[in-house]
């Protein structure tokens, strides 16, 4: 039997906080995107809302795989530590998949998304597996990957099939993007800090534990179901706008 390791609840905070962050951004963007209300989500505020969210949102990603792989390194074989996180990785890709396919049919193919988040974090997920047993290696590769990124984001290509790597055709339209190339290199350096701040799953710091308290329990609660809550919040987001006359769907 696995040995039963506590949840370390200002992780699970941390990362229901940077949900409800997210969930905020995209409610100004779903005015923005189908409404006409002189809001842009795409500068001022909201653009510093939504990459601070996105920013959060894949370094904890980094930091949840440094913890996850703490749990399982001493109790599992090399193979089966491989088959888990590809199996993880592979269900998270299928869920981007999933988004490929709905955005293609409810914006008609006008900005739907081809490499969102979920495409990103599901091949994070497996191509993190050689990076999982290092610490420093996960700071260098990942700052050198994050410059090479953004230093790639000032160019377009006229050639498609790099595009999830961070290489942009011209004429490049989509709602959610997030290539290998910087964002990969975030997850490695949230790996980094996972095993900085909790080496060999044992938290460095100190400070009064407030898993209790309700507000934290139930964003906590939010942070342990991040995944279902990604998937549902915009529909219902949309759903409910729509509801209130308050945008217009391309129907």
């Amino acid at each position: 039997m696995f040995e039963n390791k506590e949840r370390f609840w200002e992780v699970d905070f941390i990362r229901g906080t940077t949900l409800m962050m997210m969930i905020t951004y995209h409610l100004i963007f779903d005015l923005y995107y189908f409404g006409d209300y002189g809001i842009d989500a795409n500068h001022g505020v909201w653009l510093i809302l939504g990459r601070s969210t996105a920013i959060l949102f894949i370094a904890i990603v980094g930091v949840s795989l440094s913890l996850s792989y703490s749990r399982v390194k001493d109790q599992l074989s090399i193979v089966e530590i491989v088959i888990k996180y590809v199996k993880r990785g592979g269900f998270i890709f299928s869920l981007g998949l999933l988004i490929t396919i709905a955005t293609y049919l409810f914006l008609k193919g006008e900005g739907y998304v081809r490499f969102g988040i979920l495409h990103l974090i599901g091949l994070s997920v497996i191509l993190a597996i050689p990076f999982l047993r290092y610490k420093y290696v996960n700071l260098i590769i990942g700052a050198v990957s994050l410059v090479i990124g953004f230093y790639l984001a000032n160019f377009y290509f006229d050639f498609n099939w790099l595009l999830w790597l961070g290489f942009r055709p011209e004429s490049f339209n989509t709602v959610d993007y997030f290539p290998v190339l910087p964002w990969f290199g975030l997850v490695l350096v949230g790996i980094f800090i996972g095993k900085l701040l909790y080496p060999e799953y044992s938290r460095i710091m100190k400070f009064p534990d407030m898993s209790r308290n309700k507000p934290v329990k139930f964003i906590s609660f939010i942070g342990q179901n991040t995944l279902v809550f990604y998937l549902i919040h915009q529909p219902i987001l949309i759903l409910l706008l729509y509801l209130f006359g308050l945008i217009d769907l391309p129907l």
